[in-house]
């Protein structure tokens, strides 16, 4: 998640400077063939180009506000996870009748399940964005495109975690566990049997607010939507050179010369213009789609989990806490 106020052109550049090159030597080459080689019957009316503009405002309009729905869904599970994530450890500080060392295993535990799923949800699927490369080297630098580390390991014991490395899904095991560890102190009189149905109430919470993730990670924005805008939209910025051409013409003729050799040359730079525009609110909707690939405008889930850390362990009366996460570019992960 970007967390200044205005987007750097570091950042911009890096998204746009391959479409900004493309469009300036598509327009330059379209302008030299029609004023330099006479070629004039290359241009087209712009009254369909503008139509066809329109259109594809629209349908871009619609893709980004149901890609934005995803994000802002993604981001009040994620709220959820927080909260659930205190309740759980406020219980089990409560209710549950034994030593601060069992405590500290179900509240680590729960710590290892918030960076499991952290973990699961990054990993990239057949319909994840790819970027450039000079947007990919950001994201690789801070090694949060594809997690390789080992976040479960120190909240879990060497055992619990070998096993969790056989495992498909080790987010779902660890709520087993859970339930399992509840169990087996509901059968040693550790807590009564309302405890556990409070206990269980709050797992099952858990299991669905994974499960929404899950159902987000696992259901690609309808492609219908998100393949056609991208088509959509080249088509018109591919014409636009072709309408404005007609649209300088027309423009010129009540210009003197020597206002006519300058006021040509503006066409390309307003055609690059427009044409990035375009490019940029489509890519936008693109880039929302899926809130959970830990790139620059995705919930920043590393960020919660370490948040959720230090409010259990300090529930914990632990005193070397970790720091909060901190942006990396101007990127909270």
């Amino acid at each position: 998640m970007y967390i200044k106020r205005n987007i750097s052109w570091n950042i911009i550049l890096r998204y746009a400077w391959k479409n900004i090159l493309f469009f300036t030597i598509y327009t330059a080459c379209i302008f030299s063939v029609y004023y330099f080689l006479d070629l004039k019957f290359i241009d087209i009316p712009f009254q369909p180009l503008s139509v066809i503009g329109i259109a594809v405002a629209f349908y871009i309009g619609f893709k980004n506000s149901q890609s934005y729905d995803r994000f802002w869904e993604g981001r009040k599970i994620w709220g959820g996870i927080v909260n659930y994530s205190r309740t759980w450890t406020n219980q089990i500080l409560s209710l549950v009748d034994d030593n601060k060392e069992t405590k500290k295993i179900l509240i680590y535990r729960h710590i290892a399940w918030i960076n499991a799923l952290r973990i699961q949800l990054r990993q990239p699927n057949s319909f994840s964005i790819q970027e450039n490369a000079a947007v990919e080297r950001l994201f690789k630098k801070h090694g949060e495109k594809n997690p390789a580390c080992d976040a479960t390991k120190s909240f879990v014991s060497e055992n619990e975690y070998q096993d969790l490395l056989n495992r498909k899904n080790p987010a779902t095991h660890l709520v087993k566990n859970q339930g399992l560890h509840v169990k087996e102190l509901l059968d040693t009189g550790k807590i009564t049997e309302f405890d556990k149905q409070l206990l269980h109430g709050v797992l099952e919470e858990l299991y669905n607010l994974q499960g929404k993730c899950e159902r987000i990670k696992n259901t690609p924005f309808p492609r219908q939507y998100a393949y056609f805008s991208t088509v959509f939209t080249w088509i018109f910025v591919l014409l636009l050179p072709f309408g404005l051409l007609n649209v300088f013409e027309n423009e010129m003729h009540d210009m003197s010369e020597h206002f006519k050799s300058w006021f040509i040359f503006l066409m390309i730079p307003l055609s690059v213009l427009i044409s990035w525009i375009f490019t940029t609110m489509e890519k936008i909707g693109s880039n929302s789609e899926d809130p959970f690939e830990g790139r620059i405008n995705d919930v920043p889930m590393t960020a919660l989990c370490k948040t959720i850390e230090i409010d259990l362990r300090d529930m914990l009366d632990e005193k070397e806490l970790p720091e909060k996460e901190k942006p990396k570019d101007n990127i909270l992960y």
